[in-house]
Parts: structure tokens; C-alpha cells; sequence
């Protein structure tokens, strides 16, 4: 198989220079580039750039595919948006790092599988459904930061005696956005679900516009001269944010503090996934048990129908069998087998073996019905003879 990898970089806090996309074009020839995206996949090559190094001056969202198995998401904030201390203390691994530059911080997430499964994803959608989260995150929601900080528990890359931080609520009730990252980043369910005992129900509230009102009243006149201006300069894509956090009314309640050790929550995904394979083995079962009594009781009706008259039932089989043709031959077959079953039921096995050996008697030029009624267990061994 050859390879394949496939980047997408996203500027969404404002559009690319024609001086800047003429840069991305320096690198890539073939690129997709616009004012808001460069879009490329190599079969054999590379990018011949570093992607630290674009999200750090171009993109605001990047995410990345291979077919061995890799994948990342990384996304930039403003720091006035997202503390570089709060990042740096949930994305503590490889596969969750963050760096801060003066203006921004970078959430860099990692995910690897060697076996590779990429041929499903649909890697032209997968960054759309995704990016999202980078507002939830504005908006004070740190469910990303605690996933993050998950995605490095899973793959072990933590002191089981390390306590968790503080745990967001809402992790039991995942945004759409958010699911895809979970997803995307194949975060085991059984260990989200553990850490999601701990997380507070999201009861989310928007602030009433009175509130709102009363509230920017009091605001100072230069701050509201500055947020107009920022505003009318086109400069507002997380003024709200901003608004709403310095409020008071983010989208999220407060997290709680974290108690739990990294191994305790494995121990909890284990437990969980132990629990969920027991109780999927006794489905398996009951599902088994069912189709076994439905069957039995099918079979029951038809014993019931042929001790009606099984006489007609053998006449039956002699028809299908002088037709020489194997489907009728298992047809045949089929039936016996009931007859046999009929026999043993009635107390007649003795008279139905005698049948049974005067059938093979008869037939004894037939090696095609003779496999059969072998591999049914009618008869002992099949005898050579002629072809039907």
C-alpha cells in the first residue's frame, strides 16, 4: 500500500495576505491554497514545511491524516482567551502538548494507531466537524483541555499516582464538535466514560438581556468606546467571548476539583470494558438460548405434523430421491433427519433404523445421497457404487 497524507490548515480569525498565501505557495506548488486555507495530500512525498511554524503565523486550526495510523488536531487561541498556564496544565504529554507565542497558544494533539484505519475517514470533513470546538473553548467550555489531558492518560504517558486536574462539567454529554474530536482522536469511550463520574451535569444558562443590560451600563465609558472601535475594525471575532467571560455568564458552570489518580481511572476503563464484554457474552447467550428454544419449538411443530401421517412423509422422501437431483436430495435428507427425531421422540427408533438401512439398500448406486445421509448421521458409511 503507499502512502498517503493528507494536510489541512484553517485561518479563521482573519484572512490570509496575498503576500502570505504567495508564501504557502513557495512551499507548494500543487497546494489548494485561499484566503482562509491550504489544503494538500502527498502519496509519496512530504510538506516542506513544519507545521508548528504555520499555525504559530498563518492558521488558527490544522489537522492531519496518515494512513499508518497518525493523526493530529492542533488549534490556536488568542491568550486573552485561553490562559497559556490552564493549557500547559492539562496538555502535559506527546500526545497533548501546548506552546505559547506572545499573541496566541497552540493546543497540539496527537493520535497514533499502527495499524492504521484511515481509509474510512473522510479526511475532506473531518477539520470541519471539529473546529468548532476551538469556540466552545473561547467561550470558557474545558471539556477540550480535560479530553486533551485524557488522550495523554490513555496512552500511558503519566505516573499512575498522578492526581487528575480539575474535571469540567459536561463530559458525559459531549457536543456534536466535540464527539468528533473524541473520535477523531480515538479516545477510548470506557475511560471518558469513567472520568465522566466525576464531571457535573452541564447546565447551561445564558444570561437574560436585563442582566445584560444592567451590566453594561456600569461598564466604564472607554471600555465600550473600545469595543465598538474593535468592532467596527473588524477586529470583534471573540469580542463576545471576551464580554461574556469578563461577565461572568461563560457557557459552562465551574469544574471541579480533581481527586482521582491516572491509575484509578484505568482501572475504572478496565473495569468498565470487563463489564460491558460480560454483558455482551450474556446477551450473546440469551439471543443463543432464544433462537435454540425457537427452533425447538419449530421442530416440535413439525414432528407434531408428521406423526399425523409419516407414512406420507417417507413417500415423500422416495419422490424427492427419484428425482436424482441433489437439491432434492437435501430436501430428502432434511426430512429424515425429522423422522428420525420423531422416531426417538415416539419411542419407533428401531423401525425407523430398519427403514433407514433398506433406504441405503436401495440407493446403494447413489454416492451422492449416500454422502449425504453420512454427513446427516443417518447412516454409518457411505458404500461405493455407480453414479447417479
Amino acid at each position: 500500500m503507499s502512502e498517503y497524507q493528507y494536510y489541512e490548515f484553517v485561518a479563521i480569525d482573519r484572512q490570509l495576505t496575498a503576500a502570505e498565501q504567495g508564501e504557502l505557495r513557495a512551499v507548494s506548488t500543487r497546494g489548494r491554497i485561499s484566503a482562509s486555507s491550504f489544503v494538500n495530500d502527498y502519496q509519496w512525498g512530504d510538506l516542506k514545511a513544519d507545521p508548528r511554524q504555520w499555525m504559530e503565523r498563518y492558521f488558527d486550526a490544522h489537522l492531519y491524516l496518515a494512513n499508518w495510523g497518525t493523526r493530529r488536531i492542533a488549534l490556536r487561541l488568542p491568550v486573552q482567551l485561553l490562559d497559556p498556564d490552564l493549557a500547559a496544565t492539562y496538555c502535559v504529554g506527546h500526545s497533548a502538548s501546548s506552546w505559547a507565542t506572545d499573541e496566541h497558544v497552540i493546543l497540539d494533539l496527537y493520535s497514533r494507531d499502527e495499524d492504521g484505519d484511515e481509509e474510512w475517514w473522510d479526511d475532506e470533513a473531518a477539520l470541519a466537524s471539529i473546529v468548532p470546538v476551538r469556540a466552545e473553548l473561547a467561550a470558557g467550555d474545558n471539556r477540550l483541555l480535560y479530553l486533551a489531558w485524557l488522550l495523554c492518560v490513555q496512552d500511558r504517558e503519566l505516573d499512575e499516582d498522578e492526581l487528575e486536574p480539575a474535571v469540567p462539567p459536561g463530559l458525559a454529554e459531549l457536543s456534536g464538535p466535540l464527539r468528533s474530536l473524541a473520535d477523531f482522536l480515538r479516545l477510548d469511550q470506557d475511560l471518558l466514560d469513567t472520568a465522566a463520574r466525576a464531571s457535573a451535569p452541564l447546565t447551561t444558562k445564558a444570561p437574560s438581556a436585563a442582566a445584560l443590560t444592567k451590566w453594561v451600563r456600569r461598564l466604564p465609558e472607554a471600555d465600550k468606546d473600545q469595543a465598538i472601535v474593535r468592532l467596527l475594525r473588524g477586529d470583534g471575532t471573540h469580542l463576545r467571548a471576551e464580554l461574556l467571560r469578563r461577565y461572568g455568564g461563560g457557557t459552562a458552570p465551574e469544574a471541579v476539583r480533581g481527586g482521582r489518580t491516572v491509575g484509578e481511572l484505568l482501572a475504572g476503563a478496565e473495569t468498565r470494558w470487563a463489564d460491558r464484554q460480560r454483558l455482551a457474552e450474556e446477551r450473546k447467550a440469551a439471543e443463543q438460548a432464544r433462537r435454540e428454544a425457537a427452533a425447538a419449538a419449530a421442530r416440535e411443530q413439525r414432528l407434531d405434523a408428521l406423526a399425523a401421517d409419516p407414512e406420507r412423509a417417507w413417500r415423500q422422501v422416495a419422490e424427492l430421491i427419484a428425482t436424482k437431483k441433489p437439491k432434492e436430495y437435501d430436501a430428502a435428507v432434511a426430512l429424515l433427519v425429522d423422522l428420525e427425531a420423531l422416531g426417538e421422540r415416539d419411542g419407533q427408533r428401531k423401525a425407523f433404523r430398519g427403514r433407514i438401512h433398506q433406504l441405503r439398500q436401495e440407493h446403494a448406486r447413489k454416492p451422492s445421497l449416500l454422502d449425504r445421509l453420512e454427513r446427516a448421521g443417518l447412516i454409518a458409511s457411505a458404500a461405493s457404487g455407480a453414479t447417479t
